[in-house]
């Protein structure tokens, strides 16, 4: 079995994604409080409303907590990457453990992008597509990025030479 790729990402990305997670989950919690809270207010003896509001609210303290506390260290010491001479290799997942190895051969294009949260804390990610899809590498420095994103293509390119 092959070593776990060596390279890590940058740990601004644990801020990023408690941001990115904490809006997610505001607006969802939001979306799903409104109709009672509106129901509620409508008819004071609706305590079922209530009730409903107490339990989505406690739920949602509780998803704050492991989403912004608890998954974030867990996730970045899991997310690695390595740029090899004939492949990209990329390790990530908690629970559900994903490895990608990506020949450059089967590489059609590769690209950066920043999000507003993502330029916020200098950071950018790189995506590689095949035909089998996108594959994302979050969190990189944009000198970082840029550079990665750079040899990728080159070595796509050499190995589209080679063939």
């Amino acid at each position: 079995m092959r070593a776990v790729p060596s390279h890590t990402l940058n740990p601004k990305i644990k801020r990023v994604w408690r941001i990115n997670d904490a809006l997610w989950l505001t607006l969802a919690y939001v979306c799903i409080e409104c109709p009672f809270l509106i129901g509620a207010a409508v008819d004071p003896e609706a305590s079922w409303a209530w009730l409903i509001v107490a339990g989505a609210t406690a739920l949602y303290a509780a998803c704050l907590v492991i989403w912004l506390v608890v998954l974030p260290p867990i996730r970045h010491a899991r997310w690695r990457y390595e740029v090899g001479e004939h492949e990209l290799d990329i390790a990530c997942g908690i629970i559900w453990r994903k490895r990608f190895i990506i020949p450059f051969v089967r590489v059609q294009n590769t690209d950066t992008k920043q999000g507003p949260i993502l330029r916020a804390f200098g950071l950018a990610s790189v995506t590689t597509a095949t035909a089998a899809g996108e594959h994302v590498i979050p969190g990189l420095t944009f000198e970082e990025a840029d550079r990665l994103r750079d040899l990728i293509a080159k070595q796509a390119r050499l190995a589209q030479e080679d063939v």
